[in-house]
């Protein structure tokens, strides 16, 4: 028997089975309306309330997107590359070819159309192949739909089943809800929802995705020629295509124009103009997908796309299928300065990253996290870990603030003077002998010899003594204030790599001071945050709104998913007036006009800023925390896969790169001022150890009284200017840096973990 003769007896087996499958499914469907007309109404009523979600929904989910704070799109999440689109953005020339080649009775039939169904098969039988469907739109639609929202193998088979009583069924059912359908809605709410819905390849779901993907164009703006190639898709997207076999794509085009002309849609010159033409495409990029295709800030759209799944509950389903809305805080004017100065201070795959990130105070809204790397590729300078929200690195003494902090709140006044030994043996806080294996008094020293031993809080903080600061803690008496002031901040202990807070304050660690463990650089930014929002701490936000299909709210339980806009917020986490009176010193470490300063690079002019640079043990990263009332955010340069030592301090690589991320912001907006700090708190309650006030008086030239006295001679009013010049290289303190100067572990930890203070520490 010939292939031709067996093809044929294969179409006249199934002509045979479906006029038994029909006989039945009218059967089926002739049921409810056998006897009387009150049976009727009532099997009818039934048939409505069958109707599955799926199908009563009248808007099929499409893509999520994600938005920048001022609208713009940053990238989209989706399964299925589809944009749905309302009827009247949709080309009349679409919906018609549509109707012709696929369901030429489509408005005259109320869901099923035996005349069409049988037509349909004797036209295929005679040519051989599939020519015609025979179901009405109506059917695929039901079909499609329950296969698209299938979300188990089970259901995509209900959805598909071909043979056997199974088949019957599942056709039977279809039917009785294509019925229903046709009752619930408009035939234009039908041919849009198949229009949104059918399958055209290519990647593209939905008639507003295939106009791009083929033509480049919108559904609204198809043409005759693009339209009926479109509608031949529908029944073979896959052999049709016009991108890969253009010649069959053509065959099946002027196949729809001659339908078209048949029922007298289109001309007779339309149709010899247009069939006479090549299959012409401009074929457009697929939708971005992900945060590996986003525009701007991948690792902050990393970010948020955590939040949503982890802090909000969202499912990646709910993503990827509910056409959502995200907005996010990201602000496209500070992440594309934060992308430039990162890649100032480090090339685009080096194998030390530079990160910045930003938030604003008051609010907790991240604003930028850049990355010298792309997100989410597999190349060299590539990463999909969000570095800038993850402790990987120590940040050295930017910790330090977290102790002064704690000092002030405590009646430690900013001209508390202590008279610190070089190196400095503490009396409270132990290290480790690895050599009589035995502890013994935790000690430090200072980075070069420009530190005098007698300083105040002030002057020890934005010159960043490391002397000071061990004796201070040991004034203190334990290192639990400043752990829970650092939290109060906002900083968190629970990374996978991290010291648990608890476990630093039960071993008494008095390395705390000096960041030696490691640090996410978000929180970091939210601390300093928290001070210049005068001690209001904030949760860091990167999403401000999710809004369903419908642009309403997206609810869970009757409640928005995202909380309100405050919810985040602590007021008072810290005293204001320690926060206010931080602020004011911190500003001295930024602006000109005080010697021993290490962030003076970081200095915009006309602006009021404070910060706080961070050297970690052998310059295995470097840091820099700066903050106006506006902007708080972070910067630390670090090797994220290996030890390596990062040239410099944190008051140059860290410093510079912060200057380079806000100087275009800062210098486009009005100067915001700080306010003025707590009286008393600047004050203090305690006075400075006695042989501490001695020195600082001979220093000075001997004030009587400590209400008298006037800043130390290493500190010099803003107004005036520095003692010294600022070398152009490195800041004033780190001259002559060079070298480690502290080693071993403190009571408690790992004797080989080595718990130094920042050693080589600039500041």
């Amino acid at each position: 028997m010939s292939e031709n003769a067996r093809t044929r007896t294969r179409l006249l087996a199934k002509l045979a089975a479906t006029i038994v499958v029909a006989g039945a499914l009218l059967a089926g469907l002739m049921l409810p309306w056998v006897g009387a007309p009150g049976l009727a109404a009532r099997n009818s009523a039934t048939v409505l309330e069958a109707l599955p979600s799926e199908l009563t929904d009248r808007t099929f989910g499409g893509m999520t997107k994600v938005l920048a704070a001022d609208g713009s799109l940053i990238t989209n999440f989706y399964e299925h590359n589809r944009t749905p689109v309302a009827s009247d953005q949709i080309a009349d020339v679409m919906k018609q070819a549509l109707v012709d080649i696929e369901d030429a009775r489509f408005y005259d039939h109320n869901g099923l159309d035996m005349q069409g169904t049988f037509r349909a098969l004797m036209t295929n039988l005679a040519a051989g192949d599939v020519r015609e469907g025979g179901s009405t739109i109506t059917q695929q639609l039901v079909k499609q739909t329950l296969l698209q929202a299938a979300t188990t193998a089970a259901e995509r088979r209900a959805a598909t089943e071909q043979d056997g009583v199974e088949g019957v069924s599942r056709k039977l059912r279809e039917l009785r809800l294509a019925l229903g359908m046709e009752q619930e809605y408009s035939k234009d709410d039908i041919l849009t929802r198949y229009l949104n819905i059918v399958y055209f390849g290519q990647g593209a779901y939905g008639i507003q995705a295939a106009a791009q993907r083929y033509f480049s164009v919108n559904a609204a703006d198809l043409t005759l020629p693009q339209a009926a190639m479109l509608a031949g898709l529908v029944q073979s997207p896959t052999n049709d295509d016009p991108i890969t076999y253009p010649e069959a794509a053509q065959v099946r085009r002027n196949q729809v124009l001659e339908r078209m002309h048949a029922y007298g849609h289109i001309t007779d010159q339309e149709l010899a103009d247009v069939s006479a033409q090549p299959v012409e495409v401009a074929p457009g990029l697929a939708p971005a997908n992900g945060c590996i295709d986003a525009a701007i800030g991948g690792f902050l759209c990393a970010y948020a796309h955590q939040y949503l799944i982890g802090t909000l509950g969202l499912t990646q389903e709910q993503l990827d299928n509910g056409g959502l809305t995200i907005q996010t805080t990201l602000r496209p004017d500070m992440q594309i300065a934060g992308d430039q100065a990162v890649l100032e201070t480090q090339p685009m795959g080096s194998s030390l990253v530079a990160l910045y990130t930003a938030v604003e105070p008051g609010t907790g809204k991240v604003l930028a996290m850049s990355a010298n790397r792309r997100f989410g590729c597999s190349e060299p300078d590539c990463e999909s870990v969000v570095l800038n929200a993850t402790a990987s690195a120590g940040s050295g003494s930017t910790y330090k603030t977290f102790v002064a902090a704690a000092a002030l709140a405590q009646g430690y006044g900013k001209d508390y003077t202590l008279t610190s030994s070089e190196p400095y043996l503490s009396r409270v806080y132990k290290d480790w002998d690895p050599d009589r294996g035995v502890p013994k008094p935790y000690d430090v020293e200072n980075v070069g010899s420009n530190y005098p031993r007698t300083m105040t809080l002030e002057t020890a903080l934005y010159a960043s003594s490391n002397t000071y600061f061990l004796h201070l803690q040991d004034e203190l008496g334990s290192i639990e204030s400043p752990v829970r002031t650092a939290q109060a901040l906002g900083m968190t202990f629970d990374g996978p790599n991290q010291t648990p807070a608890d476990q630093i304050v039960s071993e008494n660690r008095g390395s705390f001071a000096f960041g030696t463990d490691a640090t996410s650089p978000l929180d970091l930014a939210t601390a300093y945050a928290t001070l210049a929002a005068n001690g209001t701490r904030c949760t860091p936000v990167p999403v401000v709104a999710v809004l369903d299909r419908n642009g309403e709210p997206l609810t869970r339980d009757g409640e928005p998913v995202v909380p309100e806009d405050g919810s985040n917020c602590t007021p008072e986490a810290i005293p204001p007036g320690v926060a206010t009176t931080m602020n004011q010193i911190l500003r001295k470490d930024v602006e000109p006009g005080y010697r021993l300063q290490t962030g003076a690079r970081a200095y915009v002019p006309g602006h009021e800023i404070a910060g706080k640079t961070g050297t970690s043990q052998d310059n295995q990263s470097v840091a820099f925390v700066g903050y106006t009332p506006r902007y708080a955010a972070s910067v630390m340069v670090f090797n994220p896969k290996e030890q390596e030592r990062v040239p410099g301090y944190g008051g140059g690589q860290g410093a510079t790169t912060w200057r380079a991320a806000l100087a275009p912001i800062l210098t486009a907006e009005e100067a915001v001022p700080f306010p003025p700090a707590d009286p008393v708190v600047e004050q203090g309650t305690r006075n400075s150890p006695r042989s501490s006030r001695d020195t600082a008086d001979r220093t000075r030239g001997g004030a009587a009284d400590r209400s008298e006295r006037t800043a130390p001679a290493t500190s010099s009013p803003a107004t005036e200017p520095a003692t010294e010049p600022v070398d152009e290289t490195e800041p004033v303190a780190d001259d002559e840096a060079d070298g480690d100067v502290a080693e071993g572990a403190e009571a408690g930890a790992d004797p080989e973990a080595g718990a130094d203070p920042e050693a080589g520490e600039d500041d």
